[in-house]
């Protein structure tokens, strides 16, 4: 039976990944992202009915408002997708950017908390659905320089698990998707710009792109319903963990 899927952060990266193979999967879609005019461009790409909502998940207000607002045909979703994140700079702890760690808690975090508060009741009240949370495997273990990103994956991992405590009397599944290197814009943001910076660290590995990861997420919501997917680490075939990773 096809779903009604939204996904956070849909613009690019992993997230339209996740657009697209849900689309060719035959999902309807709910896609979210900053930018209107280029989820307009995605909404004419993907075969399928696809819905598009402007907004910044730091904006609890106005997701409140879009999720409040969806037409009585969209108001059932069955997947959400909390991928939009984001990493800014590499700096020691004690030399970080102040505005850069504010952005990535109220994204990587509390952004999750709004739109996982807007949609779950609604499965809770259907005895049915899956959220699945975009992790990292910065979550498991701190690697130079990521320290506040690291704790925001961090905190994604235990808000997964404690969700999954919360609904575990219902039908309801959830998922944490944990990837490594994956090759998108992610590096881009990080070094705000700076391609050079952002290629380096691709340099003599084959990284996992973001259909790799949009084809765990698929899997995961397409398992028997009896079959919950409750966590999965994807790396690159030589990256061990978050820092080791052997260049050849």
């Amino acid at each position: 039976m096809n779903k009604t899927v939204l996904i956070t952060g849909a613009t690019s990266g992993i997230g339209l990944a996740c657009a697209r193979k849900f689309a060719a999967n035959g999902d309807r879609l709910i896609l979210t992202g900053r930018n209107q005019e280029r989820l307009a461009e995605i909404k004419k790409e993907l075969k399928t009915d696809v819905l598009t909502l402007a907004f910044d998940v730091r904006e609890r207000e106005k997701a409140k408002q879009y999720i409040s607002e969806l037409p009585a045909e969209w108001q059932q979703i069955d997947v959400l997708v909390n991928n939009a994140g984001l990493a800014l700079g590499l700096e020691p702890e004690y030399e970080g950017n102040l505005d850069d760690w504010e952005t990535m808690i109220d994204t990587n975090i509390k952004g999750l908390l709004t739109m996982t508060r807007l949609i779950v009741p609604g499965m809770v009240e259907r005895n049915s659905g899956h959220i699945i949370n975009v992790g990292s495997v910065a979550g498991d273990a701190a690697y130079a320089g990521g320290n506040v990103y690291c704790a925001t994956k961090a905190a994604v991992k235990a808000l997964t698990d404690g969700l999954r405590i919360d609904v575990a009397d219902t039908a309801i599944r959830v998922t944490n998707l944990k990837p490594g290197l994956v090759e998108t814009n992610f590096s881009n943001v990080r070094f705000k710009g700076d391609e050079g910076r952002a290629k380096k660290l691709y340099t003599g590995i084959k990284p996992l792109t973001g259909d790799d990861i949009a084809d765990v997420a698929v899997y995961a919501a397409n398992a028997p319903a009896h079959v919950q997917i409750a966590e999965v680490l994807i790396l690159a075939t030589h990256q061990a963990n978050g820092s080791i990773i052997v260049r050849k």
